[in-house]
């Protein structure tokens, strides 16, 4: 397996309430399939960057998500 790239850290999502881990798992799995199956590299390091910026606005749009109480 390769080197875990520093970026991997921030695919961590149990920090998250439940209705946020839904989406941030998603991307959690994407990236490790990427860093386990690609070639590392600086289009590795893009593609996860971008994941990451991907990721981040997807968690934010999930916290308009109408709660039910």
């Amino acid at each position: 397996m390769p080197v875990r790239p520093p970026i991997m850290r921030y695919f961590q999502f149990a920090h998250l309430p439940a209705e946020l881990q839904a989406v941030a798992t998603l991307f959690s799995k994407l990236a490790y399939d990427l860093y386990t199956t690609l070639p590392a590299g600086p289009e590795l390091s893009v593609a996860l960057r971008k994941l990451l910026e991907s990721k981040d606005a997807a968690v934010r749009a999930a916290l308009d998500i109408p709660q039910e109480n």
